[in-house]
């Protein structure tokens, strides 16, 4: 969602520039003169801007240096704002594998633990979003949102609450993956994707957590397959 007070909105700005790169990184941001001009904001609201950014990774202030952009191995890559900046700034297929690969680290074990811990209320979420998944006449951003919530349900039922802490900083990002990668109604692609997160589901339901924790390793590969179809990458 796009910010709607002059804070955010300097934050916003700032931010999505040092992501695509208008201001590289050991570069130093303009002074504090010319960024209240641009902006049309006072240098109160300006200075706690660049206090958020600070506090993201993304830029560190010095005395009779000026506001250095950090490199990027020093941004917080899980912070909800710096992900959308990524998106805002074009999704490319490198930051689908890191993500990916992120996921594959997480949520594999996060269906494992959810077929051993899962609650009959998560089985019939599950089952209940399967069903959305499933359902004839959606768009492409009701199937990425449907899946989402699926996978949402997985990392509750897990019972870890660093796992449910993980899922939803990255909502924002997952959302947008799935969105590029989501399959066509009624093609293979789209019967692949249901069919998989229906042995998800089975798995935890039936409480088989290898089962569970390879179907979910399938689901994220096939996901990356898509979008790196979608992406115009072999």
């Amino acid at each position: 969602m796009r910010p709607r007070n002059f804070h955010s909105q300097v934050i916003w700005a700032l931010g999505t520039a040092i992501v695509q790169g208008d201001y590289p990184e050991g570069g130093i941001l303009p002074g504090d003169t010319e960024l209240t001009e641009q902006f049309g904001v006072s240098r109160t609201v300006l200075r706690e801007a660049l206090k958020t950014l600070s506090a993201k990774g993304l830029i560190e202030a010095r005395a009779r240096v000026g506001t250095r952009v950090l490199p990027r191995a020093r941004w917080n890559m899980f912070d909800p704002d710096l992900l959308a900046w990524h998106l805002e700034t074009g999704l490319d297929i490198n930051f689908v594998h890191h993500l990916a690969e992120v996921r594959m680290a997480v949520e594999p074990e996060a269906a494992a633990l959810a077929a051993e811990r899962r609650s009959g209320e998560h089985v019939e979420a599950l089952m209940s979003w399967l069903g959305q998944m499933e359902r004839t006449g959606q768009s492409a951003e009701e199937f990425a949102q449907n899946d989402l919530e699926f996978h949402k349900v997985v990392a509750d039922a897990s019972g870890n609450p660093f796992m449910v802490s993980l899922s939803a900083v990255v909502e924002v990002a997952l959302t947008a993956a799935f969105k590029v990668s989501s399959p066509v109604e009624g093609g293979e692609a789209f019967d692949r994707a249901v069919g998989l997160h229906r042995d998800i589901a089975e798995a935890i339901a039936d409480r088989r957590p290898d089962d569970a924790r390879e179907a979910m390793r399938h689901a994220i590969r096939s996901g990356v397959d898509r979008a790196s179809q979608a992406l115009g990458v072999s």
